[in-house]
């Protein structure tokens, strides 16, 4: 299962998950404290996480990104629009069909 941190709504994003072969996937808002700490890392399990860097603070982004490096899943960090997403996406080779990546930063 994929976690997607940051945004209120996914919206549009939604179809692009779709699109890409990634339909399971929990969203958190990362605007409660309790999951800020990256505490649903933990609890989910998560094969990756995407972090969309433009709806959560420093903190947040660092937690999640520390989580993901502690647990050896895929970690993207990208802005909240689907072109952003649609290139991380690309890059990393997160989607069914490519190889796995460790990590993008944009």
């Amino acid at each position: 299962m994929l976690l997607v941190v940051g945004a209120d709504r996914l919206g549009n994003i939604e179809q692009v998950l779709k699109e890409r072969g990634l339909a399971d996937y929990k969203h958190i808002t990362g605007r409660q404290p309790k999951m800020q700490n990256g505490s649903a890392v933990n609890k989910l399990n998560p094969s990756a996480i995407i972090l969309f860097t433009d709806f959560v603070g420093h903190n947040v982004m660092s937690n999640f990104r520390k989580l993901a490096k502690e647990q050896n899943v895929p970690f993207i960090a990208c802005k909240r629009s689907m072109g952003d997403l649609t290139r991380c996406l690309d890059k990393c080779g997160l989607c069914p069909q490519a190889a796995h990546c460790k990590e993008v930063k944009h």
